[in-house]
């Protein structure tokens, strides 16, 4: 059986539950939403994010495949340092 992206994306994403992150997203016509929040929990098909407060959504939800698409960008925010999650098989 071979390797699954998505689960690899999952896994990876595991890692950094409960860190801060920014996240870029394709909001269409050009437009490209950017929020910051805390990695809150993963799913076997989506993670959530926790937005702060400033936000007029206190969560939000995206699929692996957004990631793998690249139509979400997170950028995982650890202390100094920004770790830009993306999948590279």
């Amino acid at each position: 059986m071979g390797r699954n992206a998505l689960t690899d994306i999952k896994h990876l994403l595991e890692g950094y539950v409960g860190q801060r992150i920014m996240l870029k997203a394709n909001g269409g016509r050009r437009k490209t939403i950017e929020r910051s929040g805390v990695l809150e929990e993963t799913y076997p098909s989506v993670f959530i994010v926790k937005l702060d407060e400033q936000e007029p959504f206190k969560r939000v939800s995206y699929s692996y495949a957004d990631i793998l698409t690249e139509t979400v960008e997170l950028t995982v925010l650890t202390g100094k340092e920004s770790v830009r999650i993306t999948y590279a098989p």
